[in-house]
């Protein structure tokens, strides 16, 4: 484990933006986010993560994972008020993402690598267990986390994306017959394609994805201020895309490295939030989650909210997870 002096943020690697270097939103209280958050980097699981943290040392931890494409900046909204409710939270950047390490090999990023990233942290600050709580590829790994190191986790939440049943066949196999050659994460699957396609102007990616998951460019939302936008523009100019797309590329390794998953179930609390405007709804419906969440599951619906759910609603989303947090101490 590194820690990050604040007297030495200058020299963070390949050009990383520091905490105080987060924009600035009317609405948020930037100060409040910065002065009650530290950023550091941890040595975990072969990789190096950079990790904002906020709330004291010794208090439950909460880890927050984030998705495609994003950063544990899109937890902005969630970090000071968990922090401020009396819990240590821990959000980093994911391998292949912002300011972390992006390992040169596909077979880096599989469902091993990406939840032992994440339990790796709760050895960094002494705590045996921690609630988890994922948005879009960060739910998949958290729900994967709860059923491949179960002894870890205390309770565990995914954004927009449900606990899902252990697929019969290969992935691909099974949306090249469900949805076409064009699936888009058919054709993330090819290295190098994809990357390149969506790093040729990342600003337009970054718009089309905020206004709704499309191609090309597109109107900013109102949920998300310039500056916000402007660093996550910068973060994946420097960056690129080929870490975050190559946990795409390990959805039948992981299929095939996980058999002993195809009955397991989640025994902890388990809570999904969902938009009922998400466009990828149709191909992420919970109706099935239970056959997964075995112990006490809550589905909250968040009326006209897309994807990007937790940062579309914040307060609303936060008023959920703290919900579902003190239930889970309740019980």
């Amino acid at each position: 484990m590194s820690r990050l002096p604040l007297d030495q943020r200058a020299a963070v690697p390949d050009g990383a933006p520091t905490p105080g270097a987060l924009p600035r939103r009317p609405g948020l209280c930037l100060a409040e986010f910065v002065l009650t958050s530290t950023e550091r980097f941890v040595e975990t699981n072969g990789v190096r993560l950079r990790v904002i943290e906020a709330g004291e040392r010794g208090a439950p931890v909460i880890v927050l994972a984030h998705g495609f494409p994003e950063l544990a900046y899109s937890w902005r909204h969630q970090i000071p008020v968990l922090a401020d409710a009396g819990y240590h939270v821990l959000a980093p950047d994911q391998r292949g993402y912002g300011g972390s390490s992006r390992p040169d090999a596909v077979e880096d990023y599989d469902i091993h690598a990406l939840t032992g990233d994440l339990v790796g942290l709760l050895a960094d600050v002494g705590a045996e267990q921690a609630i988890f709580v994922g948005h879009d590829w960060g739910a998949l790994v958290v729900w994967q986390a709860a059923l491949l190191h179960p002894q870890r986790v205390r309770a565990v939440a995914g954004l927009s994306v449900p606990p899902i049943p252990r697929a019969r066949s290969r992935p691909t196999e099974r949306w090249r017959q469900k949805f076409g050659d064009d699936f888009y994460m058919l054709r993330f699957q090819e290295p190098g394609l994809a990357d390149a396609e969506m790093a040729a102007d990342v600003a337009t990616t970054m718009r089309g994805m905020f206004a709704g998951l499309g191609a090309g460019d597109a109107p900013l939302p109102d949920w998300i201020s310039a500056d916000e936008f402007d660093y996550y523009v910068s973060e994946f100019s420097r960056t690129g895309f080929t870490g975050g797309l190559n946990w795409y590329r390990n959805y039948d390794r992981n299929w095939e490295s996980t058999p002993q998953l195809a009955c397991a179930q989640i025994a902890v609390p388990a809570l999904f939030v969902g938009g009922t405007a998400d466009p990828i709804g149709p191909t992420m419906n919970p109706a099935h989650a239970r056959e997964v969440a075995a112990g006490p599951y809550t589905e909250q619906w968040v009326e006209g909210a897309g994807h990007w759910v937790q940062q579309e609603r914040p307060d609303e989303v936060n008023r959920i997870l703290l919900g579902f947090i003190r239930d889970c101490e309740e019980q």
